[in-house]
């Protein structure tokens, strides 16, 4: 299945934010990015749903990973019969 809705929250000198972006691109998934560094809402809002202020964190139906790189996000969506 594909999901409906997923926000990106990212910082633009993190290498990891990169590479997360690199990946969803390449698998063609659409998907709204929140830079916290430039956005206090988008910091605040990664920071209540992960309960941290590490980047890349991603929320995806509700459903949210934490500071991942794309091998961790790979085996969360796998975990949720999420296609990729």
């Amino acid at each position: 299945m594909k999901p409906k809705s997923i926000r990106l929250y990212i910082k633009p000198s993190c290498p990891w934010c990169h590479e997360a972006i690199a990946w969803l691109d390449a698998h063609k998934f659409e998907y709204e990015k929140r830079d916290v560094f430039s956005d206090p809402s988008a910091a605040r809002e990664m920071l209540q749903l992960t309960g941290q202020t590490l980047a890349p964190s991603i929320d995806i139906d509700g459903q949210v990973l934490g500071d991942f790189d794309t091998d961790e996000l790979e085996r969360f969506l796998r975990d949720r019969n999420i296609d990729f």
